[in-house]
């Protein structure tokens, strides 16, 4: 696993993000542990946040992108943090863009928000993570008329690994209806190896007690 990835497996344990517990998610599922990515609010952890994403991007999709597409509203700070990050550690200028949730009429009006989409474009989606593929459902329209675009991929920072709508996770079958690659910064299989009885911010976050209940819930809920 690369370096960036054991980094950021623990900066989301040190940001209180990625927590382990006892939590009840919009599904109903119960987990033994829970992201939220709205915990991500100061500079420092906005700015080493857009880097490990550009840094997956980049391994992923390389530079030949012209626009980062973060859906409203988490995906906004995403796509602006990252797109700062790739222009410091590669030199590219990408634009970033983010719909509206309600379209604006006055102004600079229209769904959009920062670049504009041209013939030609070709798009990365940046999210937070995915567990039904319901975002991608809303974007990918949005992104389509804006004219002849390509979108290249999706990123986002924690793959679940769980059973989407069926029997594959939500990125595979992303994958397989949409066309275009989705990816993750890392796995909760590469959360669970690097954390797994080794001390992060003081404590053990995955102990032997920890680890048999991610393994049951992966028995119930994760893709084979």
């Amino acid at each position: 696993m690369e370096n960036y990835k054991k980094e950021f497996i623990e900066f989301m344990v040190e940001s209180n993000v990625l927590k382990f517990g006892d939590f009840t998610l919009k599904s109903g599922r119960k987990s033994p542990f829970f992201m939220n990515a709205g915990a991500y609010v100061t500079g420092s952890q906005l700015k080493r946040l857009g880097q490990y994403y550009a840094q997956a991007i980049h391994n992923c999709y390389g530079e030949d992108f012209d626009v980062l597409f973060g859906p409203a509203y988490k995906g906004i700070p995403l796509s602006v943090a990252t797109v700062i990050a790739f222009s410091e550690l590669y030199g590219k200028e990408i634009r970033y863009c983010s719909n509206r949730k309600e379209a604006k009429d006055h102004g600079e009006a229209g769904i959009l928000l920062g670049s504009s989409m041209k013939d030609g474009d070709k798009v990365v989606v940046i999210e937070d993570v995915t567990t039904s593929g319901k975002s991608i459902e809303e974007t990918f329209p949005i992104i389509k008329a804006q004219g002849n675009v390509e979108i290249v991929g999706l990123m986002v920072s924690l793959n679940r690994m769980e059973k989407g709508k069926g029997t594959k996770s939500a990125l595979e079958e992303i994958q397989e209806l949409y066309g275009f690659k989705a990816n993750a910064i890392v796995s909760m299989a590469d959360v669970a190896e690097h954390l797994y009885n080794k001390e992060c911010q003081g404590r053990i976050v995955i102990d032997d007690k920890m680890k048999e209940a991610i393994d049951a819930y992966y028995q119930q809920y994760g893709v084979k």
